[in-house]
């Protein structure tokens, strides 16, 4: 009885690497076994930069809402604690978004919570 290799399965699988890796620089993108460790690692790399996206927006609307609250002289914990004590529940996004598009009315909120 003949062996029975399924090649129909595995040329579908190289190809899905191969498409994958399309783009990539010399071996990586053309021979099997190089592009399909290659390929893998982009993957991990996608997942992790994903989370690491999330860390560098929070991190950039801190600093803008930093930068405006100073002007009022305050700092940016004080007027994060004084918006948690009035309770008022805008996020450090919208905030941001606020301090840099709209300043007047980012005024009129530092001054209700000073």
């Amino acid at each position: 009885m003949p062996r029975s290799v399924n090649a129909v399965a595995s040329k579908a699988r190289r190809k899905r690497i191969l498409k994958g890796a399309k783009g990539f620089y010399g071996k990586r993108k053309n021979v099997y076994t190089v592009a399909k460790n290659v390929y893998e690692k982009g993957l991990t790399y996608r997942y992790v930069g994903r989370k690491l996206k999330k860390r560098e927006y929070r991190t950039l609307w801190i600093a803008r809402i930093n930068a405006a609250v100073r002007e009022e002289g305050l700092t940016y914990s004080q007027f994060i604690h004084k918006l948690s004590e009035k309770g008022i529940g805008l996020d450090r996004k919208v905030l941001a978004d606020l301090a840099m598009n709209e300043p007047e009315i980012f005024k009129q909120l530092i001054s209700s919570v000073k």
